[in-house]
């Protein structure tokens, strides 16, 4: 029972974005496709323990979310009366099925990436797009959600329900927008993109350090933004960004699932192959002019990383200046945090903890405030400085903030040090 519950969670986390989007797809209404789909998982989670496991399991989903499609318009059918529409289902039916095939064959027109542009349309403010997308394409509950943009999780669902309304109200078409209509969305769809990736990379709660399936997503559809986009910087420079960060994944975790800081890793098995390919992106970006964007400075910050044949080599004033560029485009408090970080290598710890104590004492109503980064950060300067007792109540207080069962283990070991140090002393 275990395995299979496992199996189905798994499958769950790898087809829900292609399911939904290929009924939403057909028909129309994103709130429809997303219940259709939770349909279908209760299905597999109901029969595939007496079944047994599908040989097929995301073509199994496919089906079964299908005939729920089906069954929900026959209802509305028989409710409505309208006997032209009886005549609609066979090829309502039949584009159904053409649309659960592309979505298994992985077609370039792709269905995912254009939800991410349907989810994006200027009906919807901001906040919504981002929200709704997340919860769509990223796979995340509403708690995650909130925790990836730091706001609270009964906000979270607000947001989410009216973005769905929204879009159900003004009749969006689900579709690939051209020209013009593209290009006003695709800050909106680059910064979901973004925000997918970065879950994966580190999730935000749950038992893994790192959720591969959606950085590998996340990964696809910057490849194909590129394919659709050649000519846009950003696009360019968020591929970038992504190969860059995503060449370091096997030597973030160990065998065991633990994290692996970064002054820890073992650089050799960095992936020298996804270093060029982030690397060439990067020069694409600055060749079409965007080298002062929001992507692809943080790109130029890892790339720092990359060069560095080992943690003491890394050219910290450099990235201090990247930063320092980087607040003038996107002034985030989280910037600020890892400007903080940046400064305090250079310059020394004690810098750095002015740096960042600066910062909350700008913010101190902001977001910094349940981000469990800025204790973590925090309780390393002043262990640096040797201020234990001082770090044991930051540390104690970001494992209090953090929802991912690694981190926690991570940051309790962290603790320990710090109070075996605290009591040498």
């Amino acid at each position: 029972m275990g395995d299979v519950q496992g199996t189905i969670e798994a499958v769950w986390k790898i087809e829900a974005r292609r399911l939904i989007a290929a009924i939403a797809r057909v028909t129309r209404d994103i709130g429809t496709a997303e219940e259709l789909a939770q349909d279908a998982l209760v299905a597999a989670l109901e029969r595939w323990p007496q079944e047994g496991i599908p040989e097929n399991p995301a073509a199994w989903l496919m089906t079964a979310a299908k005939r729920r499609a089906i069954d929900n318009l026959r209802r509305r059918q028989m409710l409505a009366q309208k006997h032209e529409q009886i005549a609609r289902e066979i090829e309502w039916q039949q584009q159904l099925d053409k649309a659960m095939d592309q979505a298994l064959d992985q077609v370039i027109d792709d269905d995912v990436l254009r939800l991410i542009f349907t989810a994006c349309h200027p009906v919807l403010a901001v906040d919504g797009r981002v929200a709704l997308t997340l919860r769509l394409i990223g796979g995340l509950s509403t708690a995650e959600t909130a925790r990836a943009l730091l706001i609270s999780e009964k906000t979270m669902g607000q947001r989410i329900f009216r973005a769905k309304k929204a879009l159900f109200e003004a009749k969006v078409p689900f579709e690939t927008p051209r020209g013009d209509e593209l290009k006003r969305r695709l800050k909106s769809v680059l910064f979901v993109v973004y925000l997918i990736f970065n879950e994966g990379y580190t999730a935000t709660s749950g038992e893994e350090w790192m959720r591969s399936e959606l950085s590998l997503e996340a990964l696809r559809l910057g490849r194909l933004l590129v394919q659709l986009l050649p000519g846009e910087s950003e696009v360019h420079a968020l591929l970038a960004l992504m190969e860059l960060n995503a060449s370091r994944a096997s030597a973030r975790v160990k065998k065991n699932g633990e994290p692996v800081l970064l002054p820890d890793q073992d650089r050799s098995l960095w992936d020298s192959a996804q270093i060029l390919r982030g690397m060439a992106a990067l020069e694409n970006a600055e060749r079409l002019g965007g080298g002062a964007g929001n992507y692809a400075l943080q790109a130029a910050i890892v790339a720092c990383h990359m060069r560095a044949g080992t943690a003491d080599e890394t050219d910290w004033e450099r990235i201090v200046l990247l930063y320092d560029n980087l607040i003038e485009v996107n002034p985030s408090p989280v910037v600020g945090l890892n400007r903080a970080v940046a400064f305090g290598m250079a310059h020394g710890p004690a810098a750095g903890l002015n740096a960042l104590d600066a910062i909350a004492a700008r913010d101190s109503d902001s977001a910094l405030a349940s981000y469990h980064l800025f204790p973590t950060v925090r309780g390393d300067l002043l262990m640096k400085l040797g201020r234990f007792d001082e770090a044991c109540k930051e540390i104690q207080r970001a494992i209090a903030l953090t929802q991912n069962l690694r981190e926690q283990k991570l940051l309790t070991h962290k603790l320990k040090q710090m109070e075996k140090a605290a009591r040498s002393t």
